[in-house]
């Protein structure tokens, strides 16, 4: 019976990831599954973006190891003040493109973090990188340290002043600024001891990554591109943001794609790492050094280079969205009517090799019915595994490359033949 009861288990588990999501979407009447799993906003609102999995489940897990030797950092116990001090002096980086700073903590969330502070309840410890000059990247604790600062010195953060509102226990002090407390309470939110856990420099780049991504477990942890975009400044940054921000990304996208938490900005990331490396020379190892390393990449573009890739990841959004219509960077089977959410793997293999092809061959493609012969390729299984599990696996790299490639090369190949198609 146990052999039996495996035996059926498995049978149900051949069913693609895309097959029982659709069938519980369709039983469920919406396009949200807990089969299908989707990304979540910054207050828990599912978006339009399927969450990449791993073999055993969904990308949590640290994948590369590293020398524990290579691990250096240093506990150190400030206070409020010292910490402000540095913000003044501009020895502290919040990141102030970082789209998370502002909006995820309402003041209700801030007031009670500064309650803490004054009923002396000792707050979680802040995590940062040393950059060489001595200044600190804040990676985990931006809500608390800009929630601090925006209450006792708001000009240090470019903020509106904090009004203390929502508390639980000190209600008197509700409507109360920094200026309405009495100086005994001011020094005491001054000196209120934190602490702080800089991991120092010269720890490699790789490390630095995996350990924020190790200790990154709190209530609203960070997603693996708010960890790139803190550990590394530069014109990665802003450019990012920008081709995120073009109207040619968003209407190719169904203007669906939340930017809080950094999604949209690692799906332009994703297309420059595999326009700057070729697919085929992505190596085995860890997704999330090879993208770290783009970023790098794209912090060292000249101007001509960063207008090409500029021009080719534009291109490749208005041919996305002429060729596929709604479905484009979404899974589909023939004569699907309901969205899939976006597919990251997706995204990349066909947004790369439309940018590789030239004008004639888009303009081809967009008089030609694409998006058929996409539903038979979402037939092949190893296909559809190269975009839904482990997507990071170089084999399942080539894989949705060179079959999106066939794709398109097949559907021209067809064009040329029969110019009447």
């Amino acid at each position: 019976m146990a052999a039996l009861e495996e035996s059926q288990g498995r049978t149900r588990d051949q069913r693609s990831v895309f097959e029982r999501y659709q069938d519980a979407a369709a039983d469920a009447g919406e396009l949200e599954s807990s089969l299908f799993s989707v990304e979540v906003t910054a207050d828990g609102r599912p978006t339009d973006i399927e969450r990449e999995e791993t073999e055993g489940g969904v990308i949590e897990d640290i994948t590369s190891p590293f020398d524990p030797e290579h691990i250096d950092i240093d506990t150190r116990t400030t206070t409020v003040d010292l910490l402000l001090s540095r913000l003044r002096n501009e020895m502290i980086d919040l990141a102030p493109d970082f789209q998370r700073k502002a909006g995820i903590w309402t003041d209700g969330k801030q007031s009670r973090l500064i309650e803490s502070l004054l009923l002396r309840i000792p707050i979680p410890s802040f995590y940062a990188a040393e950059n060489k000059d001595g200044s600190w990247a804040i990676v985990d604790g931006i809500q608390r340290l800009t929630s601090i600062a925006r209450f006792v010195e708001p000009q240090t953060v470019g903020a509106d002043p904090l009004e203390l509102t929502g508390l639980e226990y000190l209600r008197n002090f509700d409507g109360a600024g920094f200026a309405d407390l009495s100086g005994k309470l001011q020094i005491r939110l001054r000196e209120t001891e934190v602490v702080v856990h800089v991991i120092r420099r010269g720890t490699p780049e790789p490390v630095m990554f995996n350990v924020f991504a190790r200790i990154n477990t709190g209530g609203e942890p960070l997603t693996r591109q708010e960890i790139r975009h803190a550990l590394i400044p530069g014109r990665a940054r802003t450019l990012l943001a920008e081709l995120a921000e073009t109207e040619e990304f968003r209407r190719a996208t169904g203007h669906s794609v939340v930017g809080d938490r950094m999604a949209d900005r690692e799906m332009v990331l994703r297309f420059l790492a595999f326009r700057m490396t070729s697919p085929h020379a992505y190596r085995p190892g860890d997704f999330d050094a090879f993208l770290a390393e783009a970023m790098h990449q794209v912090n060292r573009l000249d101007s001509a280079e960063e207008d090409r890739l500029r021009t080719e990841f534009v291109t490749a959004m208005l041919a996305a969205e002429e060729i596929f219509g709604h479905h484009a960077f979404r899974k589909y089977r023939r004569n699907q009517q309901r969205k899939s959410p976006i597919n990251k793997a997706l995204f990349e293999a066909i947004a790369v090799n439309l940018a590789s092809l030239d004008d004639d061959d888009r303009d081809v493609l967009r008089q030609t019915d694409v998006l058929d012969a996409f539903a038979e390729l979402m037939e092949d299984a190893e296909f559809e595994r190269a975009i839904s599990v482990g997507t990071g696996d170089a084999r399942k790299v080539r894989k949705r490359f060179d079959a999106v490639q066939e794709l398109f090369g097949n559907a021209l190949d067809e064009t040329r033949r029969d110019p009447a198609l």
